[in-house]
């Protein structure tokens, strides 16, 4: 009998995640490289943008602890909207019903990820939001859907944050599964703007990789 398990019950930890998929990290330097080298520059624009986003975000902050639905609007949103993730070649959904089942066990994880961003039915970006006292709390789940990528033998890229602080995860299933993360950026300051601008680097690399992607195909 097949037993329907839900992700964010279910993987809880590292180690969670690690047995129910075999998955391992990587040790190799060039396995995510995406949010180190050659970033791409901003333009005044982007800078300009950002720092109003910083401001802005930072003020409504103050006022106390901040829910998903508005770190969202404030930060998350506005930052794909300027990097084109909202552009019509690209596909978003959000609350996507996503779900994996385990290799030599009668068990299926399923879930729901916060935001998907698809080109051509590829898993661009996969967007975990927790208001959660550290972002890296939400790194098991996070791996957790990128592992239910229906395309098993290309990386996905995914984004944990809880408005405050940051991570990037790049993940692939076949014919290894193995993941890496970047550093934790932080919003807050002195370092703040720095690592906001760093943050939106890292997604126009990652869209260039995808448009890179689309014209080799």
């Amino acid at each position: 009998m097949v037993v329907t398990l839900p992700i964010s019950k279910t993987i809880l930890t590292i180690a969670d995640i690690e047995n129910k998929f075999q998955l391992m990290p990587s040790v190799e330097p060039t396995f995510f490289r995406e949010w180190q080298n050659d970033l791409p520059e901003l333009t005044g624009i982007e800078k300009a943008t950002l720092d109003r986003l910083l401001v802005r975000f930072t003020g409504h902050r103050r006022r106390g602890i901040l829910a998903e639905g508005a770190v969202d609007k404030l930060i998350i949103s506005p930052l794909l909207d300027l990097v084109g993730f909202y552009e019509p070649e690209y596909e978003v959904r959000t609350e996507e019903s996503v779900e994996f089942a385990l290799e030599g066990n009668e068990e299926v994880l399923r879930g729901r990820i916060d935001t998907l961003i698809l080109s051509d039915r590829i898993w661009v970006l996969v967007i975990e939001a927790k208001r959660t006292i550290m972002a890296s709390l939400a790194l098991p789940q996070a791996l957790s859907y990128m592992m239910c990528n229906p395309e098993p033998e290309l990386p996905s890229f995914g984004l944990i944050t809880n408005g405050d602080e940051f991570i990037f995860v790049k993940a692939i299933a076949k014919p290894i599964a193995l993941y890496s993360a970047s550093r934790l950026y932080s919003l807050f300051f002195p370092t703040g703007s720095q690592d906001l601008i760093e943050v939106f680097r890292v997604l126009k690399q990652i869209k260039i990789n995808d448009l890179r992607r689309s014209l080799a195909s």
